[in-house]
């Protein structure tokens, strides 16, 4: 017997998830459930607790010893007979109980004479006897025999004994159920008494050894309970999951996130936070094709170190110092740092919007149908840094144009602060009541400004305030020195609002908000004009992107995003459309058709499926989902598939049914940078009525 001296601070399990089938000669995934713990203690195995251990396992086997004897005494009780058919012996006693209560043929009055007593007072002693042999049923037989052979040898011819033994008519006409041909009260008593005494005393007996057994089975399960037993703990920090079959799957990990006490799920780019029961769910195996073959263990004392260390990082120690400023110097801090990220994130797009393409994208051609009028792509991308707010105030500069040219008599009348708050006021009204106004399946006044969504959804005063005021101070206006002069004065204003006036971080946050909106809504639109013109494999993707981005604003309002059924209709059509033309080809048995069929498959379907599986799936989408494998399924075992086609949908079948092996992440659609809400409300309008008619729609 071997044992630890020492512990590494990581302890691995690798879990053996796989045998070769010696018959099919292949090998094969072991679905079968394993329970861990999420927390192991060692100390069981470590050479100092060798005396303690030892005894505690001598005390195992007698405990177990034990428990063998009794258990087979219960199954004696359990299984009673010496034949093949065994029964329990309590329900036994109780079938005889039932058989001898049974209302008999032919009921025997205490008026039939003194020859009916003498009979009863030789059949009682041989009740017991019958009742007390193995083989009581022959043994009857016998006895009864023997009393009718004795009463006649003491009766006379004129008393017709034979009368008393046989009733009137057959069994089957006197009782539906078997009962004894003749019996009497005294005989039932007595039978009763012994019988229900007997399976009473069983049924106890029964029970202690089932309670001995239970005692005896906690006594095991808590052997190792000791608390000098659990000084060295080993936590549970990551579970490795893999979901499929032998020849195919797909890997994802569990790991326990130690400064937020979570458990985060890694799979492929996506990392989500997750829970113990989907860890239990997902990686216990036995009831889906998931189950966990690595566990990885870290020392109480490593865990320990991990949390302190990050409590006590650089960032953590910035913060309490950043905690610890007066309010006001706080609050500057926080704003500053904002504008900084936004400069980074700008400065990260304007690089990427320079780097060329390294192939040319499938979605391409829809550039002219999508493009809007107003700077493109690449002039957009030369534009100087903004913020979001900054974007929203520029994109809104006409109608802000507007208002400054509608009060030339303020500014000429009382000066340039006048005009500022005039134009600020009638802007404010314009646009409340365009957000009152009810919406219409072709308009979505949202589209038009950016004050329209936070009124709609109920912003904050302050966040509404400031940004209508940004839309005045935006550098863009500088069309005449009176647009000039508001502009400075709105700029002086902007400066006065100090941070406790407004939570940056709120306003970013809103900001953010309807950025994500106004793009949720071109994808949208985008996906549905390559759905008109026949270009699914496009369509899709943008359709893809434009659900899950929604998903993520309708989570903090119904009137955050689009209409989310719209965007799952048209996916699912897009969808089921790939289906058909993927099949087709597959059909085809020609190489190259095959080859793109399955590309389609591999790198839209199977990830589209994957990703609405991930969500509270339809019954819509479930069912289309299902008509498309049960498309695939349906090729199986043609004859007009040769094998090597057949072997590349055996490959296939398993990714399209569990959805999740080798899931390729859909690409993110080409970006399209809408900066006119008119060309936006104008494309709305028009896709949104051409859904209801037959011919296609293309919008300069």
């Amino acid at each position: 017997m071997r044992w630890f001296t020492k512990l590494p601070p990581v302890l691995t399990f690798e879990l053996s998830r796989f045998e070769f089938n010696q018959s099919l000669g292949q090998p094969e995934k072991i679905h079968t459930k394993l329970e861990f713990p999420q927390t192991v203690y060692m100390d069981r195995y470590l050479y100092g607790s060798k005396e303690l251990i030892q005894m505690k396992r001598e005390e195992m086997k007698r405990l177990k010893e034990k428990m063998v004897i009794l258990q087979q005494k219960l199954e004696s009780y359990m299984k009673y007979g010496s034949g093949p058919a065994r029964f329990p012996l309590p329900d036994m006693l109780q079938y005889v109980l039932e058989f001898i209560a049974t209302k008999p043929a032919v009921v025997v009055s205490s008026a039939q004479g003194s020859q009916t007593t003498l009979l009863q007072s030789q059949a009682e002693p041989r009740v017991l006897d019958m009742l007390s042999q193995p083989n009581g049923i022959l043994e009857r037989k016998d006895a009864r025999t023997e009393d009718g052979a004795c009463f006649l040898a003491n009766s006379s011819p004129q008393q017709k004994p034979s009368a008393l033994l046989q009733p009137s008519g057959s069994p089957a006409e006197t009782s539906e159920r078997p009962a004894p041909h003749v019996v009497s009260e005294e005989e039932l008593n007595l039978v009763r008494t012994c019988l229900q005494r007997w399976r009473n005393e069983i049924e106890q007996d029964v029970q202690d050894l089932k309670e001995s057994i239970a005692r005896i089975d906690l006594s095991i399960e808590q052997m190792y309970c000791d608390p000098l037993l659990q000084q060295v703990p080993y936590r549970l920090h990551a579970v490795l999951v893999h979901e499929g079959q032998a020849n195919a799957g797909h890997y994802w990990a569990f790991i326990y996130d130690q400064p937020r006490k979570s458990w985060l799920k890694y799979n492929d780019i996506s990392v989500t936070e997750s829970s113990w029961e989907e860890l239990e769910r997902d990686s216990f195996g036995g009831s889906k094709n998931a189950s966990a073959y690595c566990l990885m263990y870290i020392s109480d004392k490593v865990s320990r170190f991990v949390a302190d260390e990050d409590d006590c990082s650089e960032a953590g120690q910035f913060q309490k110092e950043v905690e610890a400023l007066p309010p006001e110097l706080r609050h500057y801090i926080q704003e500053d740092n904002w504008r900084l990220e936004q400069e980074a994130e700008e400065w990260e797009e304007e690089q990427s919007c320079k780097i060329p393409q390294m192939e040319p994208s499938p979605a391409s051609e829809s550039q002219d149908l999508s493009s809007e009028s107003g700077p493109d792509q690449s002039s957009v991308c030369e534009q100087s840094v903004r913020s979001l707010s900054s974007e929203h105030a520029m994109i809104a500069k006409e109608q802000t144009a507007k208002a400054i040219a509608n009060t030339a008599d303020a500014y000429e009348k009382n000066g340039v602060e006048a005009a500022l708050c005039e134009a600020f006021h009638e802007e404010y009204s314009r646009l409340y009541l365009l957000a009152k106004e009810t919406p219409t399946p072709q308009n979505d006044a949202r589209l038009q400004h950016v004050l329209i969504y936070f009124l709609q959804n109920n912003a904050p005063q302050q966040v509404v305030e400031r940004t209508l005021l940004e839309q005045f101070a935006d550098k863009n206006l500088s069309y005449d020195e009176r647009s000039i002069s508001i502009m400075k004065v709105a700029r002086a204003k902007l400066r006065e609002i100090g941070p406790d006036d407004v939570d940056m971080e709120e306003y970013k946050r809103w900001h953010e908000d309807y950025s994500l909106f106004r793009k949720v809504s071109v994808y949208l639109l985008t996906g549905l004009e390559l759905y008109q013109n026949r270009k699914y494999q496009e369509s899709l993707t943008y359709l893809v992107y434009a659900y899950q981005s929604n998903t993520k604003l309708l989570m903090k309002g119904t009137n955050r995003g689009v209409n989310e059924s719209l965007i799952a209709l048209y996916r699912r059509k897009c969808l089921l459309k790939l289906n058909e033309v993927a099949a087709s080809l597959f059909v085809s048995r020609e190489e190259p058709c095959v080859a793109e069929g399955i590309s389609i498959l591999n790198e839209l379907i199977i990830p589209c499926m994957h990703l609405m599986n991930n969500f509270e799936i339809s019954k819509e989408d479930l069912d289309a989902i299902e008509v498309m494998r049960n498309r695939w399924c349906s090729y199986l075992g043609r004859e007009d598939m040769d094998a090597k086609l057949q072997m590349k949908l055996g490959e296939l079948l398993p990714r399209l049914l569990d959805c999740s092996t080798e899931v390729i992440v859909l690409k993110e659609p080409p970006k399209i940078r809408p900066n006119s809400p008119y060309d936006l409300c104008s494309r709305f309008a028009a896709v949104m009525e051409s859904i209801h008619g037959a011919s296609t729609v293309t919008v300069k």
